[in-house]
């Protein structure tokens, strides 16, 4: 398996820095970060910056395995001009991964409110993600929703329900065993999910959800053989990517834990 770098805990540094850190530490590509603010990649990037980008990259060789996607405004989880603005942004997002040559998107699907009710939430969100799921089919970009602490998703079987529910191949799960790590034990995610899981970000925890932190990967308590063997089982040849912040490892430390596990 490939190791990448996520753009995410890179902070804010030029397209070019973060490509000759990636390099100089040893990953093999990174994952970029879609914002609304006013950096490199953003929803106003044209057609010709994006083409740079990605020739920034590739002159290193490195590629662009995954684009993470932060909206602007809207709510996957809601209905109405909410769902149309994020269902815009999450297209855009697709569009802008497929210009850049990367095959997935990472999205979090958004947020409930005391408003919006949980069962809505989960219908809304299956409804909004068949709309983008034809999207994704023509552009053929993946979009993989990423457990968080948004309060949605607890259980890998309500994962599973509504991946099944969209009923795409091209929606699937974006697997972070540090985000679980808090709560249960990753390894059942990944089993549960099976052939739906498209992405692996990597990160460690250690202690309970009340009490806990995060750490540097092989030093917390996630089971990284048994995640690899689950994820073996399941089929997934794709990149690992990390998401671990510079102040818990060093990226090239970081790039030798990814190469110890990917050999789990």
């Amino acid at each position: 398996m490939k190791i990448a770098v996520s753009q995410l805990i890179a902070g804010p540094m030029p397209m070019v820095e973060l490509a000759d850190k990636a390099k100089a530490a040893g990953f093999d590509g990174v994952e970029l970060h879609l914002s609304s603010a006013r950096q490199e990649l953003n929803y106003d990037t044209t057609d010709s910056e994006i083409a740079d980008i990605r020739k920034t990259f590739a002159e290193r060789s490195l590629e662009l395995f995954s684009v993470t996607v932060t909206g602007k405004s809207g709510n996957l989880l809601d209905c109405g001009e909410a769902a149309n603005d994020a269902i815009g942004q999450a297209v855009f997002g697709l569009e802008a991964a497929s210009k850049l040559g990367a095959k997935v998107i990472l999205h979090t699907l958004g947020k409930l409110s005391p408003e919006l009710y949980y069962e809505d939430a989960f219908n809304n969100a299956i409804a909004n993600l068949k709309v983008i799921a034809k999207s994704a089919e023509k552009i053929g970009v993946t979009l993989a929703v990423e457990f968080v602490w948004n309060g949605f998703l607890f259980s890998p079987l309500e994962m599973r329900g509504l991946l099944e529910a969209v009923g795409s191949d091209r929606i699937g799960f974006y697997f972070d065993p540090g985000n679980m790590a808090v709560f249960q034990y990753p390894q059942h995610w990944v089993r549960a999910l099976g052939k739906h899981t498209k992405h692996v970000h990597l990160k460690d925890w250690k202690g309970g959800a009340l009490k806990g932190e995060w750490t540097a990967l092989l030093q917390g308590a996630v089971d990284f053989p048994t995640v690899m063997r689950e994820l073996r089982a399941a089929g997934y040849a794709g990149p690992l990517v990390s998401e671990v912040a510079p102040s818990l490892a060093s990226w090239e430390d970081t790039a030798k834990a990814m190469r110890q596990i990917a050999e789990m």
